[in-house]
Formats: C-alpha cells, sequence, structure tokens
C-alpha cells in the first residue's frame, strides 16, 4: 500500500503575500492618527466643535447600518471606515454649522459617496468629501460664516447658530474675520506662517493645526498603512507651482509655505487623497495623482472663484483615477502593451 503523503499544489491569484494588517486593524490607526487633530480642533472652538465632530460621526454610522440593513447585507459599522468617514466630514466644516446641515450632509456622504457605489471597496470618490461637496453647494452661505476661535467662553456655550431649526436661517453670536485665505484672495494680507503651522487661526475644524495633521499621517506612513506618494507628489507640486509664482510677483503671489499650510491642504493630502480606493495603485500612477491635485489646488486658490480648491482639487482627481492607473498600467515581462489599452 502506497503511503507516500499527498502533496498537493495550489494556484491562486495574487496577492501571495500578506501583510497581516487587516481592514479593521488599518482604519483603527487611521483613527488613532486622526485623534490628536480632533483634539486641538475641541480645544480650539470648544463645545461647537465637539458637539459638531459626534453629531457628523454619528450620522455617518447610522447612516451606513441603517442602509446596510435595508440592502439586506450584514452592517459593516464594525470595520471603523465609517467613523473614518464622519471624523474627516466633521474636520472639514465650519464650528458653528446648524446640526441639521451636519446631520444631512453626513447622510449624503454615506449614501451617495459609499453605499450608492456598493460600500467600503467600491466608492470612487472620497465619501467625507461628497458630503461638504454636498454642503457647500447646497448651503453656501453657512459654510463660509465661521466663529472664532479660543474665544473665552467656548466650553460653556454653545453658538446659537447650532440649534437653529431645519431650513431656517441660523443666527450667529459672533463671526470672525476672513480665514487666512480669504484674507489672501480678497483682501491681499497674509497670516503668519507659524500661526498656521500651529493652528491659531480661523477656519473649518480641520484647518487648524498643519503640525498635528502631519505627525499623524507621518504615523501612518510610518506603519505602512498611507502611500507616502500622494502627499509627496501633491507637497511638490505646490510648492515648485506657487515658489515660481512667488519669485515671479512676491507681492501677487503668497510663499509656499503659506499655501503649504494654510486652509485644508494639510487634512486634505495626509488623510483625503490618501483613500487606497479612490487613489490609484501604481506607484508612478500615486506621484501623477498628487501632482494634479496639488497643481489644481494652487490654481482654483489664485485664479478660482473660490479661496480654497482642496476639495474640488481631490474629487476631481478622484475621477481622474482609473484612468491614469489604466494609461500607466505595468506590462508583464516579454509582452507589449495592447492597442487598445
Amino acid at each position: 500500500m502506497d503511503e507516500r503523503p499527498n502533496k498537493t499544489l495550489k494556484i491562486s491569484a495574487a496577492p501571495h503575500l500578506a501583510s497581516g494588517a487587516s481592514v479593521e486593524r488599518i482604519m483603527r490607526n487611521v483613527v488613532l492618527a486622526l485623534l490628536p487633530t480632533t483634539g486641538f480642533a475641541v480645544y480650539a472652538f470648544g463645545l461647537a466643535a465637539l458637539l459638531s465632530l459626534f453629531t457628523a460621526t454619528l450620522t455617518c454610522v447610522l447612516a451606513e447600518h441603517l442602509l446596510c440593513k435595508l440592502a439586506g447585507r450584514p452592517s459593516t459599522v464594525k470595520d471603523w471606515s465609517v467613523v473614518i468617514t464622519g471624523l474627516l466630514y466633521g474636520l472639514t466644516l465650519p464650528p458653528g454649522l446648524p446640526l441639521w446641515m451636519v446631520c444631512l450632509g453626513g447622510l449624503i456622504a454615506v449614501a451617495m459617496g459609499k453605499a450608492l457605489y456598493g460600500g467600503l471597496g467600491y466608492n470612487l470618490f472620497n465619501p467625507a468629501l461628497v458630503g461638504r461637496a454636498f454642503l457647500q453647494a447646497a448651503f453656501p452661505t453657512a459654510m463660509t460664516t465661521w466663529t472664532p476661535a479660543f474665544s473665552a467662553d467656548r466650553f460653556t456655550s454653545l453658538p446659537g447658530s447650532m440649534l437653529a431649526p431645519p431650513f431656517g436661517t441660523p443666527h450667529y453670536d459672533q463671526i470672525s474675520g476672513a480665514t487666512p485665505l480669504a484674507a489672501m484672495k480678497f483682501e491681499q494680507t497674509l497670516s503668519d506662517t507659524v500661526d498656521l503651522f500651529l493652528g491659531l487661526t480661523s477656519g473649518s475644524l480641520g484647518e487648524t493645526c498643519s503640525l498635528l495633521i502631519l505627525l499623524g499621517g507621518l504615523y501612518l506612513i510610518a506603519r505602512r498603512m498611507m502611500n507616502w506618494r500622494i502627499p509627496a507628489g501633491i507637497f511638490t507640486a505646490v510648492i515648485l507651482l506657487s515658489g515660481l509664482l512667488h519669485l515671479s510677483d512676491a507681492q501677487a503671489y503668497p510663499s509656499p509655505l503659506f499655501m503649504l499650510f494654510s486652509g485644508g491642504l494639510m487634512l486634505g493630502a495626509m488623510f483625503m487623497a490618501t483613500d487606497m480606493v479612490a487613489s490609484p495603485i501604481t506607484p508612478l500612477g500615486c506621484y501623477l495623482y498628487g501632482v494634479l491635485i496639488g497643481a489644481l489646488v494652487v490654481v482654483i486658490r489664485l485664479w478660482g472663484g473660490m479661496p480654497e480648491g482642496v476639495m474640488y482639487a481631490i474629487l476631481l482627481a478622484n475621477a481622474v483615477s482609473p484612468l491614469i492607473d489604466r494609461l500607466i498600467q505595468p506590462v508583464a515581462y516579454g509582452t507589449r502593451r495592447s492597442k487598445d489599452s
């Protein structure tokens, strides 16, 4: 009787090596990397930031759970991806935004930015930016009205605008001056670079401390949970393009450091443009994708009708991402690229 062991050759598709990092583990680490930025937003804007971020995250989580149940699929809230969507979406909002608008945008972010495409792994656009883009189009005044940071009563009172009834006109107790980008574009005045880097200016909840956002991104890069080529491409494009313009006319164009640390560029580059689903998969594609975003940010900020361009730049690059992958798809050794590709 043949007692030799039965050896079976198993053939499967790539990838053949696994890093051991599950979706849940990666998402939890992204949440951890966002906590310092979230904490600073609460420190800068007090109860308004805390309530806005909590509402945004809770709305996104409940929306995903409900949509999964309606679709007859198991709930996916345990993978933590929707928590990231909620946090990022909340960080893109201005402090003092009415809570009903926060809820509406969160529902749009999950329903139209994620569930519509089939859920995690299928979304074409970054869901958090889809929610913000909807609010920007539907409520432009509310989305460009800012409450001051570091007010003395920020931990004891809420802005009256946050409790405005649905579809009512919000009443703002205090309104801060223009954001650094708006002041640059419409008033030709520049904020101090150190203040921008440390988050001592007005703006959205995530337009605060560039230092903490950068440290959070570096943490993910060190853990190999973020593709560093994308922010590298964004920063390179912004520095080179804005630097050349600044050298040509320093009075008309701000310095590269101002462009890097103002607005939502740091948050967008580190945590939104790097969305693993909506970004290219090849190394060269990631560089090109990042350069495209950086160039669009500079063009929109300097020559567009709005002072900020990070949201639109990333959404446009999300739309182009599949084309980038298609154009530079690697060719197997010993073969030629098909004429139809």
